[in-house]
């Protein structure tokens, strides 16, 4: 930890939570995450030893306590990182505003992408019955799945085992630009997105999520 030797509240808040993937960490436990491995399936580049730091120096400044569950560690954000709710989001709004979104120049990932289509879904929009959505990323070796159904949103590696009507096609960029808000469905679609299977369907899948938390802050950054 870095020390500023400064008795400004900014140099000291950043001493204590400043590090690289800290506010990240921070981020996955406001959208709900509680155990290591699914903040980590937020953050896939941060490394196993690195997490364990970070959440420790949360819970050294108070932010987060590390209480037993019935499956092993889990990790809550006390009152104090709570308050974190608004730098991360000051933090995002800057960013969707300020900084260059070119999604085909970005290094992206895959995973953190879907976790949080799966946070944004609307439930009470979904059909009736359960079903999976299929997701084939161009340069992605595997296929992945999201299962919705009222009771249950996952995020899966393997179709556990429901119908799997809607198939989605795509470059993962076209799919960034549209649920970062950067461009509309039919934009993206022109960039490369495709929705196989009944027309119904593939009509009210963009209605089925909130969409990214920032996708309405419109951008102010030169191209």
């Amino acid at each position: 930890m870095a020390d500023y030797g400064q008795f400004c509240s900014v140099a000291r808040a950043h001493e204590a939570i400043g590090g690289r993937w800290t506010l990240l960490v921070a981020r996955e436990l406001l959208c709900g995450s509680r155990r290591f491995n699914d903040i980590r399936r937020g953050i896939p580049r941060i490394s196993r030893t690195m997490l364990s730091e970070r959440l420790q120096a949360l819970v050294q400044a108070g932010a987060v306590s590390r209480i037993e569950g019935g499956h092993g560690p889990e990790y809550a954000l006390t009152e104090a990182g709570r308050e974190l709710m608004g730098i991360v989001s000051a933090l995002g709004t800057w960013g969707q505003r300020w900084l260059p979104r070119q999604a085909e120049d970005e290094d992206l990932d895959l995973e953190p992408l879907l976790v949080d289509m799966q946070r944004r879904v609307r439930v009470a929009a979904l059909p009736k019955e359960p079903f999976v959505i299929r997701f084939e990323i161009e340069g992605q070796r595997q296929p992945r799945f999201l299962l919705l159904k009222e009771a249950e949103v996952s995020f899966c590696t393997q179709n556990p085992g429901f119908p799997e009507p809607l198939r989605v096609r795509a470059r993962l960029p076209a799919l960034v630009a549209w649920w970062r808000g950067d461009a509309s469905f039919s934009d993206a679609q022109r960039m490369g997105l495709t929705l196989e299977g009944p027309r119904a369907l593939a009509r009210s899948f963009p209605d089925w999520f909130e969409r990214y938390l920032f996708a309405e802050v419109g951008s102010a950054a030169r191209p």
